[in-house]
């Protein structure tokens, strides 16, 4: 398995923050939008994709334990965003690509 930090190595990928858990075990790769569903059904130890760039997001992302959060599609972090994933300490990425694309990328690069 690899750790989250692998991301780095990808141009695709660009690291927003780096978190507590930069050097966390990926697992797997879970793409979720809907904040309730990703809550309940995230996986831990995995790398998040989503679009959903808001403070939110990272609530959710400490309370499932994932290995980092993708932010795709380019979506704009706001600071007060950022703020959050600081305070929280997740690993932040973000990528140009859409979720999907975003998703197999990051499962190429995990070697998952």
């Amino acid at each position: 398995m690899k750790k989250s930090s692998e991301l780095t190595k990808n141009e695709k990928f660009k690291l927003i923050n780096e978190g507590d858990n930069f050097d966390k075990e990926v697992e797997k790769i879970f793409c979720c939008d809907l904040l309730s569903i990703a809550m309940g059904r995230a996986p831990a130890g995995s790398a998040w994709v989503t679009v959903m760039a808001n403070i939110n997001t990272f609530a959710v992302a400490t309370l499932a334990d994932v290995s980092c959060v993708i932010i795709a599609e380019g979506m704009d972090i706001d600071e007060v965003t950022l703020e959050k994933a600081k305070e929280k300490g997740i690993t932040l990425f973000s990528t140009e690509e859409p979720v999907y694309e975003a998703a197999l990328l990051a499962k190429e690069t995990f070697e998952l």
